[in-house]
């Protein structure tokens, strides 16, 4: 426990919000919504250590936190769907808490009703599918599932723009003035301007942990002809299984058995990511 919350990092954003709050004379509620946000990032951290995940970072938002784990999308789906619903699931037992706790001399039916109304606001506001929330990222794991991962890490990250966009207007028209909610905004316009921009880095890095996935994989072989690049080639990798090419050779009337390690090490040592499957010596091992 103690390591964990050596791991425990405040986002100036938090301390701003909470300063607002303060300057405004809703301490107890500024109180309220730093419990909450902490418990609810507990309960992801809480399933990432029961999957034996290594744990970077955990940073505290307004609206909830975002962890920083060693895992490069190759963790098998259930335990990060479990990870990421581990931190919204927090809120139904606090509300219960809540409730068990009116009449207590330090808990009112008006405390029972803020705590309660807190949690639900935080909670809606985590399931909208945004990255880094909750909700967008049980989008992208739910695209990762039907989808070949680069293909499913650029489609989440457009829906994802485009919920914000839809955010950002809703908040103008109903909500123009309040400052809370537009710093929050401010937040993931800048958090997914960088998740656009790192979308590149994401890839490499699943692919360069793809040799940590479980043996218990399932297998797939795609078919592909030899005039394809390679950077084409692995993008059709797909999180969760194993994958074998067949590479065919019109011209030759040939096919080449490629496994997926053999495809991941020559995209990594080729100079040229746009050369075609054909010029690599792999695809002279050919079994008719």
């Amino acid at each position: 426990m103690r390591d964990l919350l050596i791991k425990v990092k405040i986002n100036p954003l938090f301390w701003l919000v909470l300063g607002i709050g303060v300057a405004t004379g809703y301490f107890r509620e500024v109180l309220m919504v730093f419990l909450i946000v902490f418990i609810h990032e507990l309960g992801h951290a809480f399933a990432a250590i029961a999957f034996k995940w290594r744990i970077y970072k955990i940073e505290l938002l307004p609206f909830g936190g975002v962890a920083e784990v060693d895992h490069g999308g190759n963790r098998p789906i259930y335990e990060e769907a479990i990870v990421v619903i581990a931190g919204p699931l927090q809120h139904l037992w606090m509300m219960l808490a809540s409730f068990a706790c009116i009449g207590l001399p330090f808990w009112s039916a008006a405390d029972h009703q803020l705590f309660v109304w807190h949690n639900l606001m935080i909670l809606g506001f985590n399931l909208i599918p945004i990255l880094p929330l909750d909700g967008g990222r049980l989008l992208h794991l739910w695209l990762t599932a039907v989808l070949p991962y680069q293909k499913a890490l650029l489609r989440a990250r457009q829906l994802s723009i485009g919920a914000l966009v839809l955010l950002v207007l809703l908040s103008a028209v109903y909500f123009p003035f309040h400052l809370n909610l537009w710093v929050v905004i401010s937040f993931l316009l800048l958090a997914n301007y960088f998740e656009w921009k790192q979308r590149h880095y994401h890839f490499m890095r699943f692919l360069m942990t793809r040799s940590n996935e479980s043996a218990a994989r399932r297998h797939s072989v795609i078919r592909l002809k030899d005039s394809l690049a390679v950077r084409d080639a692995v993008k059709q990798l797909r999180r969760g299984y194993r994958h074998d090419f067949r590479i065919y050779r019109p011209w030759q009337a040939s096919v080449a058995h490629v496994t997926e390690a053999e495809l991941v090490q020559a995209f990594f040592q080729m100079k040229n990511h746009h050369a075609p499957l054909s010029s690599f010596p792999f695809a002279q091992d050919d079994r008719r």
